[in-house]
C-alpha cells in the first residue's frame, strides 16, 4: 500500500469514526447534547480534526441521516431487482424497511426520532433529487405507480399514497424500536399484519 492510499484510508476510517461517535451522542443526549467539542472528545482527535471532514453541527447530522439511508437504498434496490411484480415488490420493500430500521435502531433512531434543532423540511438538502433519503422514499412512488399501471391497485395518487405507506411503516418501526417490551404478541406477525392491511387498502 501507498503512502497515498494509506493516507485516504486513514481519513476514511477516520471520519467513519466521527460518524459513529456523533450517532451515538445524537441517540444518547439528542441534537442539544451533540456538539463538535463532544465528539472530539470521544474520538481523542481535537474538534479541529472534526472540522476538516465536516462543516458543522448540522452537516455532520444530516452525513449521520445520509449513511443509514444508503444502506436502506441497497436494501430496496435489491428487493427491486429480484420481484419483477411490482405489488410483491412493494410489500417485500415495506418488510425490508422495518427489518433494516430494527437490524441499525441506534441509526434508526438518530435519523427519524431525534429532533435536530431545526426543520429538515427546510433545509434543501434533506430533499435534493440525489439525497440517499430521497432516492429510499423513491421506491414507494415507482412501485405504487408501476402497480397502478397495471391495475393491481385502484388509481391512486402514487405520491399520497407512497406517504401515507412511510407514514404507517415508520410508525410501527419506531414503536418496535422504542417500546420492545410492549406486548406485541409475535412480533413477525404484527408486521406482516399491517402490510396486508396498508396494500388491501389500496386494492383496485
Amino acid at each position: 500500500m501507498s503512502v497515498q492510499e494509506r493516507r485516504v484510508r486513514q481519513k476514511t476510517l477516520l471520519r467513519q469514526e466521527i460518524l459513529d461517535a456523533a450517532r451515538d451522542i445524537l441517540v444518547r443526549e439528542g441534537y442539544e447534547g451533540l456538539s463538535m467539542r463532544k465528539v472530539a472528545e470521544r474520538i481523542d482527535y481535537s474538534p479541529t480534526a472534526i472540522y476538516l471532514h465536516f462543516k458543522d453541527r448540522d452537516d455532520l447530522v444530516f452525513c449521520v441521516c445520509e449513511q443509514l439511508m444508503a444502506g436502506l437504498v441497497k436494501e430496496l434496490q435489491q428487493v427491486s431487482e429480484r420481484h419483477a411484480d411490482p405489488l410483491v415488490a412493494l410489500e417485500k420493500g415495506l418488510r425490508r424497511y422495518v427489518e433494516f430500521g430494527l437490524k441499525h435502531p441506534q441509526h434508526y433512531q438518530a435519523t427519524f426520532g431525534i429532533p435536530h434543532g431545526h426543520d429538515p423540511t427546510k433545509d434543501a438538502r434533506y430533499q435534493a433529487p440525489g439525497t440517499m433519503g430521497m432516492q429510499a422514499f423513491g421506491f414507494l412512488p415507482r412501485l405504487v405507480g408501476e402497480c397502478v399501471k397495471r391495475k393491481k391497485l385502484a388509481k391512486v395518487d402514487p405520491h399520497k399514497a407512497s406517504c401515507a405507506l412511510w407514514a404507517a411503516i415508520h410508525g410501527i418501526t419506531s414503536l418496535l424500536i422504542v417500546m420492545p417490551n410492549f406486548q406485541w404478541g409475535d412480533r413477525d406477525e404484527v408486521i406482516d399484519q399491517l402490510i396486508t392491511m396498508l396494500v388491501d387498502g389500496l386494492r383496485a
